[in-house]
């Protein structure tokens, strides 16, 4: 088949990437017959704390495990008395985690040695499988975590050679 000039082309295995990328989120989306999902409203009057992951955190169920099936999970994740010990060197087992910062600031080393500060208004995605630290955070925080899928587990890490990060 040929193209007219100036019409990009792509690759076979190009191609075959991108009609599955497609294909999964068509499958993903479309309703079948077994689909339960329902919509869900959290209320901050009436929040449903979980355990997580730190125990110098607060955690606030979103109610999106349990509405989507599992597909992803949404928390607020709460801190009052700061940090008070950085995380450890650590991955998640997940597609992705996405962190948006509702109030304070939040510091973070990665892998290539760089750290990064988020703070209110700032947002943050987080492959899975990136080794990540959390170092510090502001006395008071808020955050909205979401990840994919739901049940993303943690995994310890060796840090990366260049630890000048801490922890």
């Amino acid at each position: 088949m040929s193209f007219p000039r100036g019409v990009p082309t792509i690759g076979e295995s190009e191609f075959i990437h991108r009609k599955r990328c497609l294909q999964m989120a068509m499958m993903a989306t479309a309703p079948n017959d077994n689909d339960t999902r329902e919509f869900f409203v959290a209320r901050k009057a009436t929040p449903s704390y979980v355990k997580g992951r730190r125990d110098f955190f607060k955690y606030r169920d979103l109610g999106v495990t349990a509405a989507s099936n599992g597909v992803m999970r949404a928390q607020v994740t709460e801190g009052s008395a700061g940090m008070t010990r950085p995380t450890g060197w650590h991955y998640h087992v997940c597609d992705g985690q996405f962190v948006y910062m509702l109030k304070g600031w939040v510091d973070l080393a990665f892998q290539n040695g760089e750290t990064v500060r988020i703070e209110e208004g700032d947002s943050l995605f987080i492959p899975g499988g990136l080794p990540h630290n959390e170092i510090a955070t502001s006395d008071t925080l808020e955050l909205i975590e979401i990840s994919v899928p739901a049940d993303m587990g943690t995994e310890n890490c060796d840090p990366p050679d260049n630890t000048f990060a801490s922890g």
